[in-house]
């Protein structure tokens, strides 16, 4: 008896003690639920996480300044003398329905409407500008600081230039039909070109008294081809000066 105990007592215990570290474990974060597409029934795409490695907003566009700013496909080069007087009409359309595409007010939130319509509004004065020769002209003299449209000063003093205007302006009243208006539009279309020629010369040369004095001309011109363009028989022919 005596034995069993002292071996009891002397035996190495049959299981030993073993420390076990406790891992706290992190929580985890709760997912959103997976949104699915409607139209296609697929797993939608993820957003992007909102933390510091997500890619910064774009900067914002500057604000143009003239309107050859809001064409820089078209017109990377900017206003005479810097850039030419001329320009791709269709090139410049093309961009404008770019433009117009992605200002148009129908695609933003309302809150954002008024400001798209003045966006907007400012595309279309600056397109309808900047394709018209006489308008464009009209409006690279006013960045100078030089008015034709409404200055009493911009009348032309040249003999020549009245008579040719009155020639015109008598042939179209006294016109029986379209035939014979033909040889005016000809002519009147080569004056055209040859003053958009002209200024293209003298904004390059930054020559602004002539290119002022060509734009008066050219309103003529315009007047002149106005007033085929709308003929009627025995209609009155007003051309403004």
């Amino acid at each position: 008896m005596f034995m069993r105990r002292q071996l009891a007592h002397e035996a190495p215990p049959l299981y030993r003690s073993f420390t076990t570290t406790t891992t706290t474990a992190r929580p985890r974060t709760p997912q959103p639920p997976l949104q699915i597409c409607r139209a296609c029934r697929r797993p939608a795409p993820k957003s992007p996480p909102a933390d510091d490695e997500a890619e910064p907003p774009p900067k914002a566009s500057p604000i143009p300044k003239t309107h050859y700013d809001f064409f820089p496909l078209t017109l990377p080069s900017g206003p005479p003398p810097a850039g030419p007087f001329k320009i791709d009409a269709r090139a410049l359309r093309r961009e404008f329905l770019q433009l117009q595409s992605v200002a148009h007010p129908d695609r933003h939130p309302q809150e954002l409407k008024s400001r798209a319509e003045a966006t907007s509004a400012r595309i279309n004065e600056a397109y309808r500008t900047l394709l018209n020769p006489l308008l464009r002209a009209q409006y690279l003299l006013g960045l100078r600081g030089i008015g034709v449209v409404d200055d009493e000063r911009a009348k032309v003093e040249d003999t020549g230039l009245l008579i040719e205007v009155l020639e015109a302006r008598e042939t179209i009243e006294e016109a029986d039909g379209e035939e014979d208006l033909l040889e005016l539009r000809e002519a009147n279309e080569g004056r055209i070109e040859e003053s958009e020629r002209v200024l293209d010369g003298a904004f390059r040369e930054d020559d602004m008294q002539l290119a002022k004095a060509e734009a008066v001309k050219l309103r003529y011109w315009v007047n002149i081809k106005e007033s085929l363009d709308g003929w009627e028989k025995e209609k009155p022919v007003v051309i403004v000066h």
